[in-house]
């Protein structure tokens, strides 16, 4: 497989730098890598200081230029036919499929939404993003003052969800009202969580089809937590089915819990209702969920 280009991570430092040299600052605040793999990085010449090949002693002052040169890696494989649902000469709207991240990050770079949506949109940019494994409808904006109007609106904007919980819901509709922040994770220190002390957030979830030992449920996402819906669900005692992070409680799982970009779980954005931030004209854009997703009936 061929790899990609590679990419530039540019750090301007601040009070944090002072008393650390350029290794010793890699290895504290980059813990990703060990020492010997920084070292490796600097007699390679993949870091500069200030546009200068770094040599790893040098005593940092805040303010200085930090700049790790990544050479281009194998990317993980990942599904890339996307839809595109609606387009206007200031959207853009597409179907994103699971497996697909949005953005770059963890590992990946040319093989997210936002690349290959710049292949046919340039200037186009998420306005909100989906976890990898959630299916559906992603909005983009295709130029700043389209993106400045629909940011500032955007609790506006209706989002409407599809997913399949485990265990047989027993009401027809929840009020989910669980504030969500940090709790400990094994492997990353902390992960958005159900948390008594976290921030408000607020999802509607009604019930669509109860199954033999699942509930697919339909849930309106009234405020934009990370990992809203798989929390609120798993709050309510029905994790999503197949959710390698959250049990009951919208807590992480106590043995081994995944991590937040892991797959197993359906969840899908189908539904998205606003003004046009131009037009003024009323927008209702819709994605099909995948088979599992649909009523049974």
């Amino acid at each position: 497989m061929t790899p990609n280009l590679g990419y530039s991570y540019r750090r301007v430092l601040g009070p944090e730098a002072d008393g650390h040299s350029v290794l010793s600052y890699l290895v504290r605040f980059f813990p990703h890598s060990t020492e010997v793999d920084w070292q490796l990085r600097i007699h390679a010449g993949e870091l500069t200081l200030n546009d200068h090949p770094a040599r790893g002693s040098e005593s940092l002052r805040p303010g200085w230029v930090l700049t790790w040169h990544r050479p281009g890696w194998v990317e993980e494989a990942v599904p890339t036919q996307i839809q595109v649902i609606y387009e206007d000469q200031y959207l853009l709207a597409v179907h994103k499929p699971s497996g697909l991240p949005t953005l770059p990050g963890a590992g990946f770079l040319e093989n997210t939404l936002l690349h290959l949506v710049q292949q046919i949109a340039p200037q186009a940019s998420p306005l909100h993003r989906l976890g990898r494994a959630t299916s559906g409808l992603v909005l983009l904006a295709r130029d700043g003052e389209t993106a400045a109007r629909l940011t500032r609106h955007w609790p506006l904007v209706r989002k409407q969800y599809r997913a399949l919980a485990s265990g047989i819901a027993e009401a027809a509709e929840y009020d989910i009202v669980v504030p969500i922040g940090p709790q400990p994770h094994p492997r990353l220190g902390s992960v958005h969580a159900a948390h008594p002390t976290g921030k408000p957030a607020r999802s509607m979830a009604r019930v669509r089809e109860r199954r033999l030992d699942s509930t697919l449920f339909e849930v309106d996402l009234l405020t934009g937590r990370p990992h809203q819906i798989r929390i609120h669900l798993a709050s309510l005692g029905h994790p999503l089915v197949g959710d390698p992070l959250y049990g009951p409680g919208g807590l992480p799982q106590e043995n081994d819990p995944g991590l937040p970009g892991d797959a197993g779980y359906w969840l899908h954005a189908g539904r998205l209702e606003f003004t046009h931030p131009r037009t003024q004209r009323p927008l209702v854009l819709t994605a099909e969920p995948p088979m599992i997703l649909q009523d049974e009936r």
